[in-house]
This record gives structure tokens, sequence and C-alpha cells, in this order.
């Protein structure tokens, strides 16, 4: 299965590729104001898709981290903090230890995906709050090549294939 996504200035430009497009026969969505959504589509927000990922990492890795950090510190013997007694000092390595597993989640998981964004996906979603329409065609690569000389002809901002 083949992609194919065009972005395209205005409505007006939009509606003029969607029929051209259904004239030939090619099947396509327009996203933008008034059509479909980005949601509707399925282009997944990057944002919501690392909360997601570091939330399960952090979910395996603090607890993990902590009996790690628990387990370092009754192996080792260390009595870093002399004011917190034995047991006092496994339960801050166990501490520390869940707190290196949550820094893990989060540079793991996603969170630097989080911070700086990623894929085409999100510079989609910019151009779709901009007001600009997006035309998605799919089907063979057949299809999706037929569709770029005819989506060709209404001089888009930017054209995309993808295969999936």
């Amino acid at each position: 299965m083949s992609y194919l996504v065009a972005v395209l200035a205005d409505r007006i430009q939009a509606e003029s590729a969607y029929l051209a497009l259904e004239k030939e026969g090619i099947k396509s969505t327009i996203l933008g104001k008034g059509y479909k959504t980005a949601d509707e589509l399925g282009l997944l927000d990057p944002k919501e898709i690392a909360i997601k990922q570091a939330r399960f990492m952090a979910f395996w890795l603090i607890p993990f981290g902590f009996f790690a950090g628990a387990t370092f510190s009754l192996i080792t013997g260390l009595n870093t903090f002399a004011w917190a007694g034995e047991i006092g000092n496994h339960v801050i390595g166990g501490l520390l230890g869940a707190a290196s597993g949550a820094l893990g989640s989060l540079f793991v998981g996603g969170g630097v995906g989080l911070i700086t964004g990623s894929g085409d996906t999100l510079s989609y979603r910019n151009r779709l709050s901009e007001g600009k329409y997006l035309i998605v065609v799919q089907g063979s690569e057949s299809v999706t090549r037929e569709a770029t000389r005819i989506l060709r002809q209404f001089e888009p901002e930017n054209i995309q294939g993808y295969k999936e």
C-alpha cells in the first residue's frame, strides 16, 4: 500500500484537485477546515505517542530501578549516608535507582521525541493549523503515480509519497 500526501494552499485548490482525481477514478481524502481532521485520518500526534511510551516505560523502569538500587546498596555495603543508618542507606539507594529509572523512561521512552517532535506527521499537523489543506491518496504504486501526475497540475506546496 502506498500513500501520497499533497499540501495545497487553499480550499478551492483542494476541491479542484479532489475533483480531478475523482474524474480519473482515484479515491482521495481532503484534510482541513470543513473536511476530515488529522485525528480522523489517523495522523497521530507525536507528543501523545511520546507521552504514552514514556509512561509505559516508567511503569517498568521505576520499580526495577528501585529494586536494582536497593540491591546494589545491599551487595556493596556502602555507607554513603551515615545519618540514615543501614536500612536508610538501602532505601535511599532504591530511591536513587527509581529516579534513574524515571530518567530512563523519559529519554528512552519518548521524552526526547516529546521535546523535539518527529516525523512528517507534525509538519502536516502544523500546515493544517495554518489553514492549508491536504489531499491524501492511498492505493497501489501505480495509483499514487497517476495521482502525482494529476496533483502536480495544481502546484502543491509539497507532495510526498510513502510506502507501507
